[in-house]
């Protein structure tokens, strides 16, 4: 089936100036521009292929499929199978990740129930279930019955660090799996900057010192363009995780 096209403009002026969170674009639809933030996902995953032809055809976003590159190497020297991985998939959004990665289980969660619509139209079936949740109150029952499903693995891609998924959320999720299970996710370079103090940023420069997660493999790599066509610069992280991240820290880092 043919994708909708969508007359997309960006800022004439640009957004240098403007915080990579706040960042905009022009949508016109049936002769009326709308304004939308690039963080604006619910509006995004109402229209089909508008996210993809957004970030992915425009501005060149590869994080998917170098997770895919980077996690599938870790697992072979390791000598370890994507298909024994059963994946936890957090800030899950239409299903972009977890169509990269074959594997055993793939449980999306996301707090948007637009994201949910998005992954059930556009890919049916990636997952075997899908969470509509807030990972920083997890109900005793949706804590119980996540953890019924063993996970192994966490991912989580483009997500991290500007608000959208926060510490806490991260921490849930991240002490649902069990120990010697993998961990991939991806962060912007700045966060691992001495001058960055916001809680993600002290929650990863802690775990890359501390032995609660074990580095694999850490890759600076090209994310995506930016509107004014400058590489935007990430680091993507595989690690396999030691032990929980205790109440004592998750207070430290919200």
């Amino acid at each position: 089936m043919r994708r909708k096209r969508y007359n997309i403009k960006f800022p004439a002026n640009g957004c240098h100036d403007v915080a990579q969170d706040q960042v905009y674009f022009h949508l016109t639809e049936d002769g009326e521009e709308r304004r939308f933030r690039f963080h604006d996902y619910s509006e995004i995953y109402k229209r089909p292929g508008l996210y993809e032809q957004l970030f992915y055809e425009r501005l060149k976003c590869t994080s998917p499929d170098k997770l895919r590159e980077i996690l599938s190497d870790v697992l072979h020297k390791n000598r370890q199978e994507m298909s024994e991985l059963r994946l936890l998939d957090l800030g899950a959004g239409n299903g972009m990740v977890a169509d990269e990665l074959h594997v055993a289980r793939a449980v999306g969660v996301d707090i948007s129930p637009e994201a949910e619509m998005a992954c059930e139209r556009d890919r049916p079936g990636i997952y075997d279930a899908y969470y509509v949740a807030d990972f920083c109150n997890l109900s005793a029952d949706e804590e119980r019955e996540l953890r019924e499903w063993q996970f192994n693995c966490l991912t989580c891609v483009a997500a991290l660090g500007f608000g959208d998924i926060p510490t806490k959320a991260f921490i849930t999720a991240f002490n649902l799996l069990g120990n010697e299970s993998w961990v991939a996710f991806n962060i912007k370079e700045t966060f691992l900057q001495e001058s960055d103090t916001s809680g993600f940023s002290l929650l990863v420069k802690w775990l890359l010192m501390s032995d609660i997660l074990e580095i694999h493999h850490m890759e600076r790599y090209r994310h995506r363009i930016s509107i004014d066509g400058e590489s935007l610069f990430y680091y993507m992280l595989v690690g396999k995780k030691r032990a929980d991240i205790s109440n004592e820290k998750l207070e430290e880092f919200a």
